[in-house]
């Protein structure tokens, strides 16, 4: 890790800042600026980036390090229409032509590993499959299909000897990656998809060795990152977190997150891991993303929650120690050479949402660098 001077050390010429470069993944990112995942439903049938895929990550190669938007490790793992994925040669092939270009034009990229679990609908999936997940819990709301929004089905209760096969499609999937050009993997631990429905006490009412304990809840997390760190390398493997998050009707299902959480990253601290990696949300989130700080050893990529957009002032958060990488999602969407921008303090290209999801390359590749 890198040394944080205090806060009120003197010399601030000599501060850890955002533009310092940091070793992650066996390699030195140049700066400390993340391009965060974000889903944006892009590729084709099949799970395939296109050509598009391959300009937008390309157009982004100047920050420290690209995470990718969720890819799933599994046909079943697929929550969204338009998503890609990473269990079929046809799919690798196609993950290597973006990651060749990354590279190319001097990036770094990690593919976020993402099974949406009971986020989902039988329409967006083959063979009579239904979303899976810790237990049989409905989630409130719809989900956005082919054939517009639906509401979400009662999804199904995995088995042990199913939790264990899904334990073995994240290793495969993170094989695949590394096969596609990769330099590591993130494992989607937050925002209400199949790891955080594990974790959460409202979404896992299991009663055997996955769920029930807190011990028990954090078993899947645990059991993937140490399957997927033997099948590529602790060192090429990230975590992601959100304590706390209700997206995705998780509000209510984690009363009192963040002891449950010390203890994952107790229990995963150790692995030598690239990085952990926290999305805050809430009032409280930084008070526990100072505590869970305590109990990791490596690398913490941090998106913040801010007042008001997420820029330039944000830089601080590295600083003042409070992490080591910070990870933007609409600002980098909106602003390719967003690194640039920040150290300059803008002006910024406004994020437009309703091109957030899908479509073309509309608030896609057509945002202008400087």
């Amino acid at each position: 890790m890198a040394i944080h001077w205090p806060t009120n050390y003197l010399y601030e010429a000599h501060m850890t800042s955002a533009f310092d470069p940091i070793r992650i993944a066996g390699g030195t990112l140049p700066n400390r600026i993340a391009v965060a995942p974000m889903t944006r439903s892009r590729a084709a049938e099949g799970g395939l980036p296109t050509d598009l895929v391959v300009e937008y990550y390309t157009q982004r190669a100047s920050a420290g390090l690209i995470i990718s938007e969720g890819i799933q490790p599994s046909v079943v793992g697929q929550g969204y229409p338009y998503t890609p994925g990473l269990h079929s040669a046809e799919q690798v092939a196609a993950w290597r032509r973006v990651t060749d270009s990354v590279h190319a034009a001097g990036g770094r990229i990690f593919a976020q590993l993402m099974h949406a679990g009971r986020i989902g609908h039988p329409s967006l999936l083959p063979d009579g499959l239904v979303p899976v997940a810790p237990s049989a819990v409905t989630p409130k709301g719809q989900v956005f299909t082919a054939e517009g929004a639906q509401d979400f089905v009662t999804p199904r209760a995995l088995t042990g000897a199913e939790v264990r096969a899904t334990i073995a499609d994240f290793a495969e999937a993170a094989r695949n990656a590394v096969e596609a050009g990769f330099d590591g993997v993130e494992l989607h631990g937050a925002n209400g998809y199949l790891i955080h429905q594990f974790l959460a006490p409202g979404t896992n009412r299991r009663d055997d060795e996955w769920g029930g304990t807190t011990e028990n809840r954090i078993r899947c997390a645990v059991e993937l990152v140490k399957a997927v760190s033997a099948a590529i390398g602790a060192e090429r493997t990230g975590l992601r977190l959100s304590p706390g998050n209700p997206y995705n009707d998780m509000a209510g299902a984690e009363p009192d997150p963040q002891p449950l959480y010390e203890a994952l990253v107790k229990e995963i601290d150790g692995l030598g891991l690239a990085y952990l990696h926290l999305m805050e949300y809430g009032p409280d989130a930084r008070e526990t993303t100072l505590a869970l700080r305590k109990h990791f050893s490596g690398p913490l990529v941090l998106n913040p929650a801010t007042e008001g957009p997420t820029d330039h002032r944000a830089l601080a958060l590295v600083e003042d120690g409070t992490a080591d990488v910070l990870a933007f999602g609409a600002l980098f969407l909106a602003n390719p050479d967003l690194p640039e921008r920040l150290r300059t303090q803008g002006p910024y290209n406004t994020p437009d949402p309703s091109t957030f999801f899908g479509g073309d390359a509309r608030g896609y590749t057509d945002y202008p660098a400087r």
